[in-house]
């Protein structure tokens, strides 16, 4: 009895470091969500919509930490080559952010229970009001020189703010006064490169 208890028990450890080690090797770990008992084994933590933020969390000031991504769906994550292309995103949004000042110590975000903002870019602080719907991750901010539309998630740490491509050149060319930068065509050209992305800001309180 001993020896089959424990050949099953070695059986079921190669079964399941195989599988693991096959989700890595690929690069799609965490498309492999399972649910078991109610609990998801691995998090879609680059997809919008699966880990839903509401208004009372939304509430309170953010300070950037780094670039942020996700995208629309699991299928066009899944495509694109998984969470390793999303990190890959993430890292090549350093440079040109870094390059346009835009640090932890002068990028934040505020939101106020009264749905007022105060959206801090490279120390330039854009306010306003916004709404939040929070079905659809939507936060829509109004101000009287720039109106802006983005999605919300969270993440380990906090939250991400996460715009199309296009939206976030908008926003750092009004907050940042740099109209034309070759850096900002550079966030742009990743938009063409990953269907369905949704670029940003990962924050934390």
């Amino acid at each position: 009895m001993k020896r089959i208890y424990f050949a099953a028990m070695a059986a079921l450890l190669l079964m399941l470091t195989g599988c693991n080690m096959n989700s890595l090797s690929n690069g799609t770990s965490a498309l492999g969500g399972v649910l078991n008992g109610g609990t998801v084994t691995n998090v879609l933590t680059s997809v919008l919509g699966f880990d839903k933020l509401t208004k009372a969390q939304l509430i309170g000031t953010w300070t950037y930490t780094s670039p942020g991504c996700a995208f629309t769906s699991k299928d066009l994550l899944a495509k694109a080559g998984g969470e390793v292309v999303a990190a890959e995103i993430k890292q090549k949004l350093q440079s040109p952010y870094a390059t346009l000042g835009i640090t932890s110590g002068n990028t934040s975000a505020t939101f106020t229970e009264d749905g007022k903002f105060t959206i801090t870019l490279n120390g330039k602080a854009i306010n306003g009001t916004y709404t939040y719907d929070e079905a659809n991750d939507k936060l829509v901010m109004k101000g009287l020189i720039l109106s802006m539309t983005c999605y919300t998630k969270r993440s380990v740490s906090g939250i991400s703010l996460l715009f199309e491509a296009s939206k976030l050149l908008n926003v750092l060319q009004v907050a940042s006064a740099l109209s034309g930068n070759t850096n900002m065509q550079a966030i742009g050209e990743l938009s063409k490169k990953y269907d369905g992305v949704r670029i940003g800001f990962d924050m934390r309180k």
